[in-house]
């Protein structure tokens, strides 16, 4: 990846964080092997990395399981989904951002239909079963103690439904055995923005609470 800006990587830094981003398969970074290593029945390379990137952390130092927060957005929101049902004792707060959830019905929402050569689809068998294996929606598993999780959804969003995040807020409400005034599941829900482009007030505002969220959550002081 190259470099760039990120505001949010300086505030977290600048308090005394540290800020990791992990290169993945399944990106388009490397070329298109590397694309295809992480889709479709090859799909669970990405969260395999992830854990991966998270464990060397852990054990070099840089951070421990109580500290570890994770973020991602659109597909990487499903990324950070899969990652809490799959490693609940990995990672201590998760910022889930208009994110695919229900990889069962995603193809039955909005633009979900256009991605199935990306993910699969649930119309064949095979490929249902590649879908099962991680979808986060269906990977909640009740008494489980699940870290501190933010959704974040767009009311106008025309390219992920918000009711992703809904259905999964409700189902680790409902299945978590972590005391949810330690480790809460909360839905922060936005009218009249969409999936990408807002204004600066509004970027802003959302950047702020996700932080606050995970600051609180590790015990890192933003000041």
């Amino acid at each position: 990846m190259e470099p760039g800006y990120t505001p949010s990587a300086l505030a977290w830094v600048s308090a005394g964080g540290v800020w990791a981003e992990p290169s993945l398969r399944g990106g388009g970074e490397e070329g298109e092997q590397w694309h295809r290593a992480g889709m479709r029945e090859s799909k669970q390379n990405v969260f395999d990395d992830f854990h991966a990137a998270a464990e060397h952390l852990v054990e070099q130092g840089w951070t421990t399981s109580d500290q570890l927060a994770i973020s991602g957005g659109s597909n990487g929101g499903l990324l950070v989904g899969a990652a809490l049902t799959q490693r609940p004792d990995l990672y201590r707060a998760v910022v889930c951002s208009a994110p695919l959830l229900d990889m069962v019905r995603y193809e039955r929402f909005l633009l979900g239909r256009t991605w199935n050569e990306e993910y699969g689809t649930a119309d064949d068998a095979e490929e249902l079963g590649w879908l099962l294996s991680y979808s986060p929606y269906h990977a909640v598993r009740e008494g489980t103690r699940y870290p501190s999780v933010l959704l974040t959804v767009f009311e106008s969003d025309t390219r992920v439904d918000p009711n992703h995040a809904r259905k999964m807020c409700a189902a680790l409400q409902h299945a978590t055995a972590s005391d949810p005034g330690e480790r809460p599941v909360l839905l922060r829900r936005e009218t009249e923005v969409g999936h990408s482009a807002r204004s600066v007030s509004r970027t802003v505002g959302l950047a702020t609470d996700q932080l606050a969220f995970l600051a609180e959550a590790t015990g890192l002081a933003l000041g």
